[in-house]
Parts: structure tokens; sequence; C-alpha cells
């Protein structure tokens, strides 16, 4: 039972705090509990459709595919089909991190999990085309490069500032099935 209170213990002093809003200012509570709900709401909605894809692609694509095509040794051609993958997503961004860590299984280097990270996030498709007609072409192309640029740079980034000692522990968390393993 500690074991299960200390490993959610965020979440429950978020309850504790939602509750104490709820007693002491009940407008504000029963607006923070609506949308917690909604956020559940949401949640159950993107998950299991995310789950079953991740499934079908741990099952489906041998890992020596997702190697040539991802891996350590993949290079630009790794990383433009991680931007591709991340850009023509769907769904909110939590929805990315079990897609990731499947990638993680299959072999993908961290660069392209980060790139494909940052293209889910910024790179979305629907929200290119929002901004080309509302914004114009020049400030999307603009903020386009800028990311495509900001994103491989960061995740290289991010990889030469990750000692062995990170990348072994990130390894063994993928093997073991760990996704709550965080880098000491």
């Amino acid at each position: 039972m500690a074991a299960i209170i200390k490993r959610y213990r965020l979440i429950l002093v978020l309850i504790a705090i939602n509750l104490s809003i709820l007693i002491l200012g009940y407008d504000q509570g029963t607006v923070a509990f609506e949308q917690a709900a909604l956020n559940l709401k949401e949640m159950l909605l993107v998950l299991p459709p995310i789950f079953v894809l991740m499934g079908l692609l741990d099952v489906w694509v041998k890992r020596e595919t997702v190697i040539a095509w991802m891996g350590d040794n993949s290079g630009f051609k790794g990383m433009l089909f991680a931007f591709l993958l991340g850009s023509a997503a769907a769904g909110p961004l939590y929805a990315a991190f079990p897609i990731t860590y499947t990638m993680a299984k299959k072999g993908v280097s961290i660069i392209n999990i980060l790139v494909f990270l940052g293209a889910w996030s910024t790179l979305k498709i629907p929200l290119l085309l929002f901004e080309f007609s509302n914004l114009g072409i020049k400030f999307t192309i603009i903020r386009l490069v800028f990311n495509i640029i900001a994103i491989a740079f960061l995740s290289w980034l991010v990889k030469g500032l990750m000692t062995e000692r990170d990348r072994k522990a990130f390894s063994e968390a993928i093997e073991k099935n760990d996704v709550s393993m965080t880098l000491k």
C-alpha cells in the first residue's frame, strides 16, 4: 500500500487540493472537478485507439525494419521519417508517449524519438493549414523552418548531453517495461 501511495502521491496531492477548493470555494471546486472529468473522458477516448495501434506496430513491424529506418545509423533518413510521422499524427501530445515507448522498444534512436515528439507537438499538418489560411504563407514557412531547425538541434543537443549512464538507464528501463523511469 505504501508503494502505491508513493507512486501516485502527486495525483493524491492534486485530488486533495481539488477537494479543498471544493470545500472552501464551491464554484471553483466544481469547475475544477468538471475540467478533470472532461480531461479524463478525453483520455479514455484517445488512449485506447493509440494502444491498439501501438500493439499492431509492435506485432506487425519487425525490429530490424525499424532499426534500418530510424535506428542509430539511420542518419538524415531516420530524422526525416520521424518528422513526417510526428507531423501526420493526430491527437494530444500525451498520446505520443506510448508510441515513443514502442518506438524505443523497437530500436529507434533517441534523436529520432525526440524529433518525433517535437514534430507531434509543433508541426502537425492541420496546424500548418490553419496558420497558412489565417496568418499567411510567409509566417507559416518561417515558423516551419525555425521549428524544424530547433527540433533537430535540440534533439541532437539532448542526445549529446546524455551520459553513457543515462543511455544505459534508458535502455534498461525500456527492456524492463518500466515506463516510470527517470534519468538521474
